[in-house]
């Protein structure tokens, strides 16, 4: 049997269990799936989880069920890809002939004293359950400061003021605008919504240092109960080890048809492949059929095309708390009710498809 080994179940290993089971994965092709979890999680509801909106069962889809596919519950420590094995925590190495790496990112700290250790994050579910009993046991009346203004802080500060009003909540952001990436006038509406709503954001902030019950703004000290970093992601440790070319974010480059161009048989999906768009949970799942599809061919030893397709994005959906929210649809900016509405029914459509 041809071994393939697919780590971590996140939104890019998730859609290529869903495309391979039960019909399509060749008879003589077993899959091991390793992942520290039972289950995939919904990353992109960590924030509600966080702030105590949501409950941990909700964020959670069950794998794919068959005989073809094994589950190891471990952690990764090293893949040896010279000896095309994955070595696990519990000292066991695992052999594969094809190997797909979906590891995901951990909290990126560009070397900021303290953050690392006096922080709480959202990009693990383990890191979230801690960041939710942080939250959820602040005083009344406490602060809490959210680092980083991008996609994730923003729903994270929105979702917190809904959840805790009796909270100061701090929002850094380095830009002069928050969201500074998308138009101006979604920027704009985010922004004011916070004024509107008694979150105070701190722009063209710089974060020197951070200590227990204080966090330093251009080197200032800021009092707070907690620190809530969301300021970059970069790949996990097991990623950033490997001797393989990758880009200034640290992220893996591979070939257009999505694996290294040293080995063809080891692929790399979602947020540690180094991809011409912003690490997403579309991109990763739209990278993962373009894997599938690369993956028959080999099976069927059909030769493999030297271009794929442009992968296509349908846009970005954010909430501002349950009533509002924003998005980008292509060239349209899309503010208020009508995004928060899409974004529900998006993650209903994506936990009813996946059999949840």
């Amino acid at each position: 049997m041809k071994k393939l080994v697919v780590l971590g179940a996140g939104y890019g290993g998730m859609r290529i269990l869903q495309r391979l089971l039960p019909n399509d994965l060749p008879n003589d092709v077993e899959i091991t799936l390793i992942d520290r979890l039972p289950y995939h999680c919904l990353k992109t509801e960590y924030y509600a989880l966080a702030a105590g909106t949501a409950a941990d069962h909700h964020l959670r889809v069950q794998f794919p069920e068959d005989s073809r596919l094994n589950i190891k519950y471990e952690t990764i420590s090293e893949i040896h890809l010279n000896d095309k094995t994955v070595e696990l925590s519990n000292g066991e190495f695992v052999p594969y002939d094809q190997l797909i790496i979906g590891l995901g990112c951990e909290d990126k700290y560009h070397g900021v004293p303290g953050a690392k250790e006096h922080t709480y994050g959202i990009q693990t579910m383990e890191a979230t359950r801690r960041t939710y009993e942080a939250l959820n046991n602040i005083r009344p009346q406490g602060v809490v400061s959210i680092v980083g203004a991008g996609l994730s802080g923003v729903e994270l500060a929105s979702e917190l003021r809904e959840s805790r009003p009796d909270l100061t909540i701090k929002l850094f952001d380095r830009g002069e605008i928050i969201l500074s990436m998308f138009p101006r006038r979604l920027s704009t509406y985010v922004q004011n919504w916070f004024i509107d709503h008694g979150v105070e954001v701190i722009n063209k902030s710089n974060i020197t240092r951070v200590e227990e019950g204080a966090l330093y703004n251009h080197d200032e000290r800021v009092d707070t109960d907690a620190v809530i970093w969301t300021a970059g992601i970069q790949p996990v440790e097991v990623v950033r080890n490997l001797d393989v070319e990758k880009d200034k974010q640290g992220r893996v480059v591979l070939t257009p048809q999505h694996f290294l161009p040293t080995d063809e048989n080891v692929f790399v999906v979602g947020d540690c492949a180094s991809l011409p768009h912003a690490p997403s949970a579309q991109l990763a799942e739209g990278q993962a059929e373009q894997i599938v599809t690369i993956l028959k061919k080999q099976w069927n030893n059909e030769p493999l095309p030297e271009e794929l397709p442009r992968i296509k994005l349908k846009g970005v959906l954010g909430s501002l708390g349950k009533k509002h929210g924003f998005g980008l649809m292509g060239e349209r900016t899309l503010l208020g009710r009508v995004p928060r509405v899409l974004k529900s029914g998006v993650l209903w459509m994506y936990k009813h498809h996946s059999g949840s």
